[in-house]
């Protein structure tokens, strides 16, 4: 009998070959395409008709903003007269490039290896996670072999990583002087009771996701975190990703589209748990989560992740000058090489704020 639940087994967004590929496919097509589903090319009739949103995972909590946007209206004010948010998992980069998809929400490394690769003509526009979710899951009372608090004490012990995140966790080692000869990289799937069983003694997984789970099943004073952000590969997550071609002709439309995810993300900043029956009742139902599960995931992505004193002070979304120089540091070290000019334009969401300055106090 699995010890988890189907929330628990967790494909992650990390920097993924197989999607590279499909996306060098998919640019040949690009410029044969329109903007996937957009009705309307008719700004001042603020009709922007269809949008079709590219998820980066399955409709958890994980995107809680986006069902406020809808309940609320917001998207429907914004001038959209659908809003199709489709399940992942996905990078969303070959649905950009085919123009299946308008708008997609990934991570900076998945999105920078086929800007990187195949000089793919996207670019994002910002951020919902301020801080990527990864991390390294350990176990509490397992001897020498658990209690991974610190990088160093990966050295010597077997890590369980997807093949999805292998180039990011070699990355992450890179980063803290570790060599990968000192560290037994063991292949696994997104089932964590590898971890729980003793076949490995870290694992890979997210702060928002397995461990929520593992602490709800195990209990909070068993599990370790050591999350990739706060030990040397910053990079965000969650990112809004476009076209050049949507950004160039377009314009309007997306800047409509960042104003409703602001709007929807607040709500959800001031009402996690609220965003999380949305998932689990209404557009994740066929799921079956968790409720608990999702609120605390949800809960955890807004303290830890969503917010921040960058947003605080500019606004949901926003990705900083540091922050994004932080990002492509990483990503350089993940051997994807950037500038990053290469990879952000943040040049709509500063004037949708400058449109909408009431948005950037979200806290109510």
């Amino acid at each position: 009998m699995a010890l988890f639940s189907a929330e628990g087994h967790r494909s992650h967004t990390g920097v993924i070959v197989k999607a590279a590929a499909v996306a060098a496919a998919a640019l040949l097509s690009l410029t044969a395409c329109s903007s996937g589903s957009s009705s309307s090319s008719s700004s001042s009739a603020k009709d922007f008709g269809t949008v079709n949103v590219q998820l980066s995972w399955i409709k958890d909590q994980e995107f809680s903003g986006e069902y406020f946007g809808l309940e609320k209206g917001y998207f429907k004010d914004a001038g959209f007269s659908k809003v199709n948010l489709i399940d992942g998992p996905s990078t969303g980069a070959s649905e950009l490039l085919s123009g299946k998809a308008d708008i997609a929400l990934s991570d900076a490394a998945s999105i920078g290896s086929v800007v990187a690769k195949q000089k793919a003509p996207l670019k994002i526009i910002g951020a919902t996670y301020q801080k990527n979710p990864f991390t390294i899951l350990s176990l509490k009372g397992a001897g020498s072999n658990g209690n991974i608090s610190s990088p160093k004490d990966m050295i010597g012990k077997k890590i369980g990583v997807q093949d999805s995140n292998t180039n990011l966790f070699k990355a992450l080692l890179k980063a803290n002087g570790i060599s990968a000869d000192q560290v037994k990289i063991v292949p696994v799937q997104y089932d964590p009771s590898v971890l729980v069983n003793g076949d490995v003694d870290g694992w890979v997984g997210y702060v928002t996701n397995e461990e929520v789970v593992l602490k709800n099943q195990l209990g909070s004073d068993k599990v370790v975190s050591l999350p990739y952000a706060d030990n040397g590969l910053p990079f965000v997550a969650e990112t809004v990703t476009t076209t050049d071609k949507l950004i160039k002709e377009k314009p309007d439309m997306l800047r409509a589209f960042l104003k409703a995810e602001v709007q929807g993300w607040s709500d959800n900043v001031n009402d996690p748990e609220q965003g999380a029956k949305y998932a689990t009742n209404k557009y994740g139902k066929d799921k079956k989560l968790n409720l608990k599960n999702e609120i605390q995931g949800n809960t955890a992505q807004v303290n830890d992740l969503v917010t921040s004193s960058e947003t605080e002070k500019n606004g949901l979304f926003t990705i900083s000058d540091s922050l994004q120089a932080e990002t492509i540091k990483s990503l350089k070290t993940a051997g994807i090489n950037l500038k990053k000019s290469d990879l952000f334009d943040m040049s709509l969401l500063t004037k949708m704020y400058k449109d909408n300055p009431d948005l950037v106090n979200y806290k109510k």
